[in-house]
């Protein structure tokens, strides 16, 4: 088997014990590795009913066939199962060393159930597992965990993978942090680890599954190097992060401000060149990336480095809030970090406090004080009570779903998409990425299909994803749909989001490293079944049409900036998406022609239940 060790832990918290689920060749090459090997994993152990917080709910920390290849840009991991915040199919993922190292551990992925009778962690290295007490970490944060753990070991080149006190009080979109202030944010996988009193998983070592080809790999190495050195947007990204993007995307209306009301802001103020002005700056790597996306800034108090925002972190404490102040913007995102929650959910929930708090809902002695628009002090201390869970805090933990709800307020006025928040992009600038956001299958994700890229000029040839007038809601169904299905694939490989990689690329690395065949229809074929298993997962649990869709609030027409009166024709490219989807239009659910055109009926052990638990329409 190449590209693979063949080897994934089974960890029952529950029982103390470890084993090993057996994985066929066939199993990995029908669903390649990462999120999509994680979905298969999960769907087979859960049920409609199944709390997301219970012992059951299995938490699937899973590799891809590029992690720990030395093709850049490929240290990626995926956290998955059922999300404590919305119910339905979670899955985050990280970078930094931890990839690399999990699998340098002798291990593709871990499936983790049960829940430990006291704080452990798990300690993986050259192909063993060890349960070990933590409780002397309960209560520490990220980056002491990290540091703690590494001098417990005494090894200061394993990475680790933890929770802070936002998985300990399983506040519902609680990340799993490693790396510093590496995070895998969204979903609330970190609330689920710390369901199980799991506080980390320490992974250690150097081990490499062999590849088919290596002299072919050492060729495509090359070769990919040199695109992504002369790929323009790779330099942007080195020079200030993705907070290059800032005043691009308010130029196209594409950064929320003033809860999803507005797109008008003195963006000048919290830019990546703002940034480099106000702070000293460093670039941070993920493990064999030359393009150094991360930030690290000195402390505005200490002599201390730490990991400053990405720009969706900036733009949820920053415009979205009506906060020009970047120190309370980097302060916001360091207590995230350090206390291990989603920045962008918590940022769209202090957010739509301010707007409660405008309309007169929320009163001031409900929130514990004034609540004013632009107000970073106030910011901070709604991120604070947020981690400590007092007061209004406790509420806003729970996400906008949640809080408008508490507050009987119309459930169009949450930001969000199936219980997730929105992201910092606007789909009134970019139709398709609407329809992305309302079919995504985690909920609102400008990840899992960034059609604004498409729309901005970057196509995909091979399969005919090409950009349009961004405003336009026609015609858009079938390249969103294809376009997710290749994004989807990223996160089975795994493969950073911003590799600039085309699809003969990726099966030509693909087939260097593990042997196989794969061809670009193939490839995105996989995509395709990726979508679908998570789509099933998601309907098991009581997902239906009516979730397909964009809260109100993010539909009013818009009284200013590029995209004022223009809002997406929502019906009009869900049903050219349905269609080209082979999805049924009056349930939501995957068609009985979909998932045989895509092979998930047959009878194996992972969805041996795929038609009668998902109760398919004739």
């Amino acid at each position: 088997m190449y590209g693979y060790h063949g080897r994934f832990l089974d960890v029952d918290l529950s029982a103390g014990t470890t084993g090993e689920l057996p994985l066929s060749e066939e199993t990995l090459e029908k669903y390649i590795g990462g999120a999509t090997l994680a979905a298969a994993l999960v769907y087979e152990r859960v049920s409609g009913d199944l709390d997301p917080l219970s012992p059951q709910n299995p938490l699937v920390f899973s590799t891809g066939p590029f992690t720990g290849s030395s093709v850049p840009m490929v240290s990626r991991y995926a956290a998955c199962g059922i999300s404590p915040l919305t119910g339905f199919w979670g899955e985050a993922t990280s970078g930094g060393r931890f990839p690399v190292r999990l699998k340098g551990a002798g291990f593709d992925g871990l499936s983790i159930t049960g829940r430990a009778e006291k704080p452990v962690y798990l300690y993986l290295e050259k192909g063993k597992a060890e349960i070990r007490d933590a409780s002397q970490l309960w209560g520490k944060d990220s980056y002491e965990t990290q540091k703690l753990i590494k001098e417990e070991l005494g090894d200061d080149n394993l990475s680790v993978a933890c929770i802070a006190s936002g998985g300990e009080k399983q506040i519902r979109y609680a990340s799993i942090m490693n790396d510093k202030g590496r995070s895998a944010g969204r979903c609330g996988m970190g609330a689920l680890m710390g369901s199980k009193n799991l506080k980390a998983v320490a992974a250690a070592g150097d081990s490499k599954p062999k590849m088919a080809d290596p002299a072919k790999i050492r060729a495509l190495v090359k070769q990919t190097g040199a695109d992504i050195d002369g790929n323009v947007i790779s330099v942007a990204f080195g020079e200030y992060g993705t907070l290059m993007y800032m005043d691009m995307g308010m130029m196209l209306g594409d950064v929320p401000v003033k809860y999803f009301t507005k797109s008008v802001f003195p963006v000048e103020k919290v830019t990546g060149e703002a940034f480099r002005q106000a702070y000293t700056i460093k670039n941070h790597a993920c493990r064999g990336c030359p393009v150094g996306c991360g930030r690290l800034v000195k402390n505005f108090e200490t002599d201390l480095d730490v990991d400053g925002p990405e720009y969706e972190t900036a733009a949820a404490f920053g415009p979205l809030c009506l906060n020009n102040d970047i120190d309370s913007i980097v302060e916001a995102n360091h207590l995230c970090n350090v206390h291990g929650i989603d920045t962008i959910s918590a940022g769209v929930s202090i957010a739509y406090a301010l707007y409660l708090y405008e309309q007169g809902v929320l009163t001031r002695d409900e929130a514990g004080m004034e609540l004013v628009w632009g107000d970073g002090r106030a910011i901070v201390k709604l991120v604070e009570m947020i981690v400590n869970q007092e007061g209004l805090g406790e509420i806003l933990g729970r996400g906008t779903l949640a809080m408008a709800r508490h507050f009987g307020r119309d459930e169009g006025e949450a930001a969000q998409v199936k219980g997730l928040e929105m992201p910092m992009h606007e789909g009134r600038a970019f139709h398709g990425l609407a329809l992305s956001y309302a079919t995504g299958p985690r909920g609102a994700c400008h990840l899992k299909g960034d059609y604004y890229n498409v729309d901005l000029g970057n196509l995909v040839a091979e399969y005919m994803i090409l950009p349009s007038d961004r405003h336009v809601s026609v015609g858009k169904g079938e390249f969103v749909a294809k376009f997710q299905s290749l994004k989807d694939l990223f996160d089975a490989l795994t493969l950073c989001k911003f590799a600039p990689l085309t699809p003969t690329m990726m099966c030509d690395i693909l087939n260097a490293i593990t042997g196989w065949e794969y061809t670009p229809d193939e490839l995105l074929a996989t995509g395709d079944r990726s979508m679908n298993i998570k789509r099933a997962i998601s309907v098991k649990r009581g997902l239906t049409r009516q979730h397909d869709c964009l809260p109100e609030i993010c539909l009013r027409p818009l009284d200013e900036g590029t995209s004022a009166d223009l809002v997406p024709d929502m019906e009009t490219m869900l049903r050219d998406y349905y269609d080209h989807r082979s999805w049924v239009w009056e349930t939501g659910k995957p068609s009985k022609e979909k998932l045989l055109e895509l092979g998930l009926d047959k009878d194996n052990k992972i969805i041996t239940d795929t038609f009668s638990m998902i109760k398919l329409d004739d």
